[in-house]
């Protein structure tokens, strides 16, 4: 269990990133959703202990993770929003390369975990490509493969699909989802899609506060009712804004599909809409709703 407790942080030109962040974390795959600059990659250098916190507490299965950083390290798989590969190095020397400093010393075991991960990460067959001919899904799924190394407890990914097309992403997803059925994986993403299809749990986040922590069905289930749909013109968006809640507003064939969020019906041209995750993302972004 991953413990997060008042956690704040305000970085040297005044921003601040965490506001008295505070989460409860369990096994299985957890999602930390919300927009660019919510404060989701602080939020994740802060567990992987790459930061300290101005204030606040993080315990993972009763460790201290601000105070003893390299225990948790040793508990830790971390792939990083953005990470460097060496180019001219295959998959299986770079990965063997990684293994050996994550402690792994014996030969013949790791050649056994570099096998294994490889296979599990479905990169078996270019094993002996060089990194820098990888597509950016490979490259995910390397990265996924380091991060498995010395069989973490707490593994975190931020933004992982972020650039991926549709078909690695279906296979990232799967990776994942095969991955967290024992360990505790933390899915820090501006997708809305990544999370309605992985997690069981998740929180919103924006400007440094997490607005609310439910599971993706409890969300969409507030909002049941609740949500209207009437389509308009282009130059009718503005104008509907200031209007309606408006939750979102969809381009589609030339006209705009507004999704609204109200109570009661808003004008006898709406229809009622079933609600997904990316309403009650939207409507949490904009306080239409709270906790």
């Amino acid at each position: 269990m991953l413990t997060i407790s008042n956690l704040n942080k305000k970085y040297s030109n005044g921003v601040c990133a965490l506001n008295n962040v505070c989460l409860t974390i369990g096994s299985g795959i957890f999602g930390l959703l919300g927009p660019n600059g919510a404060g989701k990659s602080s939020l994740m250098r802060t567990i992987a202990t790459l930061q300290n916190p101005d204030s606040g507490q993080i315990d993972f299965d009763g460790l201290n993770i601000v105070k003893e950083k390299e225990k948790l390290r040793s508990l830790l798989g971390y792939l990083p929003q953005e990470f460097g590969l060496y180019p001219t190095s295959t998959a299986e020397d770079l990965l063997n390369h990684l293994a050996l400093l994550k402690g792994i010393a014996n030969r013949g075991q790791r050649k056994e975990t570099v096998a294994s991960l490889l296979e599990l990460c479905n990169l078996s067959q270019h094993k002996k490509k060089k990194l820098g001919g990888f597509s950016g899904g490979m490259k995910q799924r390397f990265g996924i493969a380091q991060a498995l190394l010395g069989s973490p407890k707490i593994i975190i990914v931020d933004e992982p699909t972020a650039g991926l097309d549709p078909e690695e992403r279906d296979r990232f997803h799967n990776l994942l989802s095969q991955i967290g059925e024992n360990v505790t994986v933390i899915l820090s993403t501006h997708i809305v899609s990544d999370v309605s299809e992985l997690c069981r749990d998740m929180a919103i986040i924006n400007k440094g506060t997490v607005l609310v922590q439910e599971s993706p069905l409890v969300a969409i289930q507030k909002l049941q009712g609740k949500i209207w749909t009437k389509v308009v013109e282009k130059n009718q968006v503005e104008s509907a804004t200031t209007q309606y809640r408006v939750v979102s507003a969809r381009l589609t064939h030339g006209q705009v599909m507004l999704r609204v969020y109200s109570d009661v019906e808003p004008g006898a041209e709406f229809q009622l809409a079933s609600a997904d995750l990316e309403d009650a993302y939207f409507a949490f972004i904009r306080s239409f709703i709270q906790t």
